[in-house]
């Protein structure tokens, strides 16, 4: 309750009572006496009667304060410290917390409460050493009690014990982000509001406020306790105002009286012709202050709320009868300087304000709720929330206990957040396995007792029969595949050649509600070890500094940078192909990245494009990322990525507007260019109407090719003028017939000939069958999510190639992997050079973290007498000179070689040449995209 804002509210309108006053409110922060329950005896020893030892700041954690066992754990590449950041100061138990508080004269005759805004797990209370009546134990929302009603004013002691371990079985391995130390830690202590607080008699106890956008009103659910023994007569008073300039509307009153006990009353307010309403672009909010006058005496509850409706109409999310298209990301409790969530508004306004810049309108709290705090600022910048109950199980329903907190879970967090108009979806939970009767029947009675967000079963599961369709009666779903094929990429990119004109329409055709992809991306990314420094706080990043010592021994550590840039501009390039392909699907309603910050837990899972703080690592700039992912997007469909100069270039070119209003007579303009912006071909279309909501088709394009005469990324640019909307996409157009010279290399894929030409001073390219060649299996797509968590998938996390290097003069490229490798990288081997001498690498690839192998594809070599040039991606077999890119590397190979400049100055025992190559050729096999499951 607002104690402040009440007051003046109640000045301007002219209803200050006698008697009334602010000071029913006292706070509690500050140092309290403090003791471990390492061997929970503290009850039986009666702890509640006696001073405690220690003592400790409160808000705050144990781990803030340095009390448990501390870490002994030193930097290493072993799964203990790999896992996720490791705790400066442990401790998982009971923990006594107790000071002496004063109740103030004025208190007198009034019902006094303790207010514990975040507990974790189970709280109980004692006040002058009797227990209070119940026990605490939610995860997600304030912890209550009442102090005894005899309660008289002046000095008493109060005592908490909060007790963190494991209460209910609502994770596997303890993963759920609302319990878990992957994330947020297993902290003991309060955060937040830690206070005292008084009522009358006839009080206020709780307002639910349920908008009705049609008819312009809000019904006003209003609960009164009187605790007194009689019934009595009192006015309520509603007065909402809208928070963004402060104008109040109308204040109504109603007058009945209030049985002893708790009391429902129900009052639709008439918000007028004026309402606004509230969605991601004009998030206005109001607060109801409702005020009870009963006599001479007043109470008061002050709630946000915004005059939203949220529909939906066959697979199409709406609100207030507008279609809106989620653009998400994942928010797992991870805040590394705490291990808790903030419960102030500054703690959030990052997050928030990051993820708007990068534009997003949606968050998913996985299998955790946040404080209140949070959803006050989403409520402010319009953003969408998806929340959880803490449960990410694989034995769902088998306990009764735990079921009974899941139902009394969800009556709270329905409570004590379902005002707020961000509030939209909420989940039973995360990948939940495998009762499903139990998991609709709790979905279900969510439905029922509030209508005012839209439920679904499961965030996606792998509980065969399930999970590829919604069950009967979700209201949106999400999932990472259907039973007609896959919606994220992940499935398909590192399967499929390249193309740009693929959706997901026909893997939801049918689909009846609205689908959101599940966790999209999960492509790792190498640890920035710059930000080893940001770790000032409870976490220790053990993980990272593993890997610094692990490259610093191998003589790496000066590319530990380049292995960052280049894994993340390979996941940024998958990234938009993910996000483009969803918008180009019609009967899409959103997605849910993961993520676009890192996820430290799980096995280092480090798959964002920013830092676990929320802070970007230099890899794409948010007003890039913007280009396709903002409420309105130009998107291309083309079907490859590589062409040669005699086709013509053929694309169409659409517009997805997810804004707040149709695009009015604009020109769309495209221009496909080359290095300094040389155009080879630009036009534009009018576009007199471009409805939102949608996805629309603009125009098509053609140009001709056949002006590039040689080798060279073009890039199509597509803009919507005088608006900041444009995207643009990579083009590789290589000559068609390219005169491949050997000139006098010998070029062989035989390892022998290869070793007897070298033998007479000969320069030769050997490039072996790739069923030859010892190494990793070639992959275009990263190590998925984490190589620790997902051990046995193959270990690359890119190319590093020296993009300056003479050998690739005519094969234009980043230095990173982008699409015209996909072919030369599907055929291929990536070669473990560790234990042959050094060799000069062309190309070489980011290992996975966990390793840190020195990993190449082209490498250059004196060698037994002679000049080397190795290649383990197969460049001279006759089923792969169709592919333009590999004909192009291999020319461009061979004109470096017949070169002054080919003068390799590390040299390689022919010993370690056989290392290589295998005297057999074995068949090639891929791994399948669901084999890392």
């Amino acid at each position: 309750m607002k104690r402040n804002i009440l007051f003046l509210l109640l000045i301007l309108f002219g209803l200050v009572p006698e008697g009334f006053s602010q000071e029913y409110v006292l706070d509690l922060s500050g140092t309290w006496q403090f003791a471990m329950d390492s061997k929970d005896v503290g009850e039986q020893e009666c702890w509640f009667e006696r001073s405690l030892e220690d003592v400790i700041l409160l808000p705050g954690t144990t781990d803030l304060a340095g009390k448990g066992i501390p870490n002994e754990l030193s930097p290493a590449l072993e799964k203990p410290q790999m896992l996720h950041l490791t705790r400066r100061h442990s401790y998982v138990g009971p923990a006594w917390y107790s000071r002496e508080i004063e109740i103030p004269a004025s208190w007198k005759g009034r019902n006094v409460s303790l207010y514990l805004e975040r507990v974790m797990w189970q709280s109980k209370v004692w006040i002058d050493g009797v227990a209070l009546e119940g026990v605490q134990e939610s995860l997600t929302t304030p912890h209550r009690f009442d102090l005894p009603s005899d309660i008289r004013p002046g000095k008493h002691r109060l005592t908490i014990r909060i007790d963190n371990r494991k209460q209910y079985d609502i994770s596997v391995k303890d993963l759920a982000h609302a319990y878990t130390n992957d994330t947020q830690i297993m902290w003991n202590g309060v955060l937040g509001r830690l206070e005292l607080r008084a009522e009358n008699q006839i009080s206020v106890e709780d307002v639910q406020l349920y908008p009705n956008v049609s008819q312009k009103k809000v019904r006003c659910v209003v609960t009164v306790s009187n605790f007194g023994k009689k019934e009595k007569k009192g006015t309520l008073s509603f007065n909402p105002k809208i928070l963004t300039d402060g104008r109040a509307l109308s204040s109504q009153l109603l007058t009945t009286s209030f049985r002893p006990g708790k009391n429902t009353i129900t009052y639709d307010y008439d918000m007028g012709e004026n309402t606004v309403l509230w969605n991601e672009f004009s998030p206005v909010c109001y607060q109801m202050d409702v005020i009870l006058t009963q006599g001479k005496k007043t109470s008061a509850f002050s709630a946000r709320f915004g005059m939203r409706n949220l529909s939906t109409s066959g697979s199409v999310l709406m609100n207030n009868g507008d279609r809106i298209y989620l653009r998400g990301t994942l928010e797992c409790c991870i805040f590394p300087l705490t291990g808790t969530p903030p419960t102030d508004k500054e703690g959030w306004n990052k997050v928030f304000s990051v993820a708007k810049a990068y534009g997003l309108n949606h968050l998913r709290f996985h299998s955790w709720c946040p404080p209140q705090a949070a959803f006050e600022v989403a409520d402010d910048m319009g953003f969408y929330l998806q929340v959880e109950l803490p449960l990410w199980s694989l034995t769902v329903g088998k306990d009764t206990t735990t079921n009974r907190f899941l139902y009394e879970e969800a009556d709270r967090i329905l409570k004590e957040y379902g005002n707020h108009p961000s509030f939209c979806l909420m989940s039973v939970g995360n990948e939940l396995q495998p009762d499903f009767d139990f998991l609709n029947s709790l979905r279900s009675y969510m439905k029922s007792k509030d209508n005012r967000h839209l439920y679904t079963t499961t965030t996606f599961t792998f509980e065969k029969g399930h999970g590829d369709w919604p069950e009967t009666g979700d209201d949106f779903f999400v999932t990472q595949w259907t039973k007609k094929g896959w919606v994220r990429g992940q499935g398909v990119f590192n399967d499929e050649s390249p193309c740009f004109n693929k959706d997901y329409t026909s893997s939801v055709d049918g689909m009846n509600v609205p689908l959101i992809s599940h966790e999209i991306g999960q492509y790792a990314v190498y640890p920035n070890l710059r930000e080893i420094e940001k770790y000032k706080g409870v976490l220790d990043p053990l993980n990272f500094k593993a890997v610094r010592a692990d490259l610093q021994e191998k003589g790496l550590l000066s590319k530990a940078d380049d292995y960052l840039n280049a894994s993340g501009k390979l996941a940024a390039i998958l990234y938009k192909e993910e996000i483009e392909r969803a918008l180009k699907t019609p009967g899409f309603s959103g997605f849910q990245l993961l993520d676009l910050h890192d996820f430290p837990g799980q096995g280092t899972a480090l798959v964002g494009l920013l830092d676990a703080f929320w802070d970007s690592k230099g890899i794409v700039a948010a007003e890039d990322f913007r280009n396709f992912c903002s409420p309105v997007v130009p998107l291309t469909r083309f079907p490859k990525a590589i062409y040669t100069n005699n086709e013509l270039f053929e694309a169409t070119v659409e517009i997805a507007n997810y804004a707040a209003s149709d695009i009015e007579n604009k020109k769309i303009s495209w221009n496909l260019f080359g290095p300094g912006r040389k155009s080879v071909a630009s036009g534009y279309f009018d576009a007199a109407h471009i409805e939102k909501g949608k996805n629309s088709v603009i125009g098509k394009i053609s140009a001709s090719l056949n002006q590039v005469t040689v080798a060279t990324c073009l890039t199509l640019e597509v803009a919507v003028a005088e608006t900041p909307y444009k995207n643009s996409w990579s083009v590789w157009v290589y000559p068609e017939n390219v005169a491949i010279n050997a000139g006098d290399v010998c070029v062989t894929d035989n390892l022998e000939k290869a070793l007897s030409e070298l033998s007479k001073g000969r320069k030769v390219l050997l490039s072996p069958p790739v069923g030859a060649l010892k190494g990793i299996e070639g992959k275009f797509v990263p190590v998925f999510w984490s190589p620790i968590h997902f051990p046995k998938q193959a270990g690359s996390m890119g190319i590093l190639c020296d993009s300056g290097h003479s050998a690739l003069s005519d094969f234009p490229t980043e230095n990173h992997t982008d699409w015209q490798w996909w072919h030369l990288l599907k055929n291929s081997k990536t070669l473990v050079v560790d234990s042959i001498a050094p060799v000069s690498a062309i190309v070489e690839h980011v290992d996975n973290f966990a390793n840190n192998r020195r990993l190449v594809s082209v490498f250059e070599a004196t060698c037994n007498g002679g000049k080397l040039l190795f290649s383990s991606m197969d460049i001279l077999s006759e089923k792969n000179r169709k592919y333009p890119e590999i004909r192009q590397l291999l020319y461009s190979l061979l004109n470096y070689m017949n070169s002054e400049t080919f003068k390799p100055c590390s040299e390689l025992p022919k010993e370690d040449l056989n290392k290589l190559v295998d005297s057999e050729i074995h068949e090639v096999k891929s791994s399948s995209a669901t084999s890392i499951y």
